[in-house]
């Protein structure tokens, strides 16, 4: 069996969440991450028979029974798990009944997943339906995305028109848009299961004055979609009180498209001239 600490998928997620850390998104505990693994990427460093212990999902998960999960932990720093993986991070396999699940690796000073599980769970389950690929759910608390919830409009067609104006590449690395909730409290399940309706039209979610749920075939896919929007809404938070002259128009965003070869969200652009 080879030294876990040297599996691939470990050191992207470590790097990442140090990253993200450093950035400033994620303070304190803030943030929670969930990463799919296929289990031949697993087991030549894991014995997955092994079960250290089970933990309840509170939610029926059965959607993803039997998938394995490299999950951070409730109450942990995103800034120890690059020294500390083993106590921040867990690999678990959910139950065959959806109910718990079981703990292969991680968590050994005896932490549990992400209070947010549920939501995360309801999120994959979501993005599943639409996209077999799907592997990653990422929230975090970025600055500016936060920032933008205070002072815009908290629908999705504007918010979403509003990032596309700032920066040419948002076209393309988003012409499906972004989804909004306004705020809601966090950790229960009702902002679980308003966000899992999101994800079936949206690959990315805002939580009004709170953060960002974000997701991608990929961690990269997920961090550059998150971090493309946060982009956008810092230059928007930059320029809001100042004379705009000139802006992307609806015409030029049809260009754009016409270009990359994407689609816009239907209804989110004026009509074509």
């Amino acid at each position: 069996m080879k030294d876990i600490m040297t599996a691939p998928f470990l050191t992207e997620v470590r790097k990442l969440l140090q990253n993200m850390y450093r950035l400033g998104w994620d303070e304190r505990n803030g943030g929670n991450l969930s990463y799919i693994l296929k289990e031949e990427e697993l087991t030549p460093y894991l014995d997955v028979t092994k079960v250290i212990r089970n933990n309840p999902t509170n939610f029926d998960a059965k959607p993803l029974a039997g998938r394995y999960f490299i999950v951070t932990g409730t109450g942990k720093y995103f800034k120890n798990v690059y020294d500390d993986p083993e106590n921040n991070l867990g690999i678990m396999r959910v139950s065959a009944d959806g109910q718990s699940v079981e703990l292969l690796w991680g968590y050994a000073d005896g932490g549990r997943p992400t209070s947010e599980l549920p939501a995360h769970f309801r999120s994959h389950i979501s993005r599943l339906s639409v996209d077999p690929e799907h592997r990653v759910v990422l929230h975090t608390h970025c600055t500016n995305v936060i920032a933008m919830t205070f002072v815009h409009p908290l629908d999705a067609r504007s918010f979403t028109r509003t990032l596309w104006q700032m920066c040419t590449e948002c076209m393309v690395v988003f012409p499906d848009g972004v989804g909004v909730l306004p705020w809601m409290l966090c950790g229960n399940d009702e902002i679980g299961v308003a966000t899992a309706e999101k994800m079936k039209e949206f690959r990315l979610c805002v939580w009004g004055m709170h953060g960002i749920f974000g997701t991608g075939k990929s961690l990269d896919e997920a961090f550059g979609l998150v971090e493309t929007v946060e982009k956008a809404a810092e230059i928007y938070v930059k320029i809001m009180n100042k004379p705009i002259l000139q802006t992307i128009t609806d015409e030029q965003l049809w260009i754009l498209a016409d270009a990359f070869g994407v689609t816009p969200r239907e209804g989110f652009l004026e009509p074509r001239k």
